[in-house]
């Protein structure tokens, strides 16, 4: 059994021009990660010839009330235009929109009961997008205790619970095991859970968010325990280079990387 593997073209070579770097993660036999579309050259990433794993699936907007929910879906829709013309695999969305340095557009301490129902309720609309669009959207579990301080059902335990309950083939889950490592820990058990709702798995050591390796999550691991739960799907590195890129990314070929049987 084998993983597709991909990366995360941003954090990768932040010396070198987009367009280097995506061919770069093609000549290394990866799929490319993006974060925000209009940070990047449409015609370039077309042109590419690249396979794109994941990007973000919306530009601004909030699950858990009506005014946050009306401006996701339209910037949902706008974004599946463009993943569709990029062939982009999967369109992420997190609890509400980040800005700088990853902190939320609007901060939440506090969640209320009904705003789960109305976050149920906007996944609910963003399955009948991707229902219409022929698209497949994933919400991302944040840390909040280093990265993401306030943003609302940040947890893994979070984004699961509302995927489940919404349980469409258009709504995924994007289990994020470095941000669950510090929100949460026991990460094989959360991927056993989370199993039949991943659409992909996003990876970085922990401390500092580098490549498998370089802390204390056991990688290789939890890959031989991902292959005997049966998951052969995507999994990316989301995570900066303690050193050189190509190593980072040997590093994590290698964790992921599991011996013929």
């Amino acid at each position: 059994m084998a993983f597709t593997l991909a990366a995360c073209a941003e954090m990768l070579w932040r010396d070198r021009p987009m367009e280097w770097r995506v061919k770069r993660l093609c000549e290394l036999g990866y799929e490319v990660g993006l974060w925000n579309w209009p940070d990047h050259d449409l015609a370039m990433l077309e042109r590419s010839g690249a396979t794109f794993s994941i990007m973000n699936g919306y530009l601004s907007g909030r699950l858990a009330d009506d005014e946050g929910a009306a401006e996701l879906l339209r910037t949902a829709r706008q974004t599946a235009e463009v993943g569709l013309r990029l062939g982009v695999r999967r369109l992420n969305l997190h609890g509400t929109g980040l800005g700088e340095g990853g902190l939320p557009v609007t901060p939440c301490e506090t969640v209320s009961g009904a705003m789960w129902l109305k976050a149920r309720d906007t996944l609910e609309r963003i399955a009948d997008l991707a229902e219409e669009k022929g698209v497949v959207f994933t919400l991302e579990n944040l840390n909040t205790a280093v990265d993401h301080p306030g943003v609302p059902f940040a947890r893994a335990a979070d984004t699961l619970a509302l995927v489940s309950a919404v349980n469409r083939p258009g709504l995924k889950l994007n289990l994020d095991l470095y941000h669950a490592q510090i929100g949460e820990g026991n990460l094989i058990e959360l991927c056993r859970s989370a199993l039949p709702w991943i659409g992909e798995i996003q990876v970085a050591d922990v401390p500092g968010r580098m490549e498998p390796g370089t802390g204390e999550i056991a990688y290789a691991g939890i890959a031989r325990a991902l292959a005997a739960m049966g998951y052969d799907g995507a999994v990316g590195m989301e995570a900066f280079a303690s050193g050189d890129p190509d190593d980072a990314l040997a590093a994590f070929r290698q964790a992921f990387n599991l011996p013929a049987t």
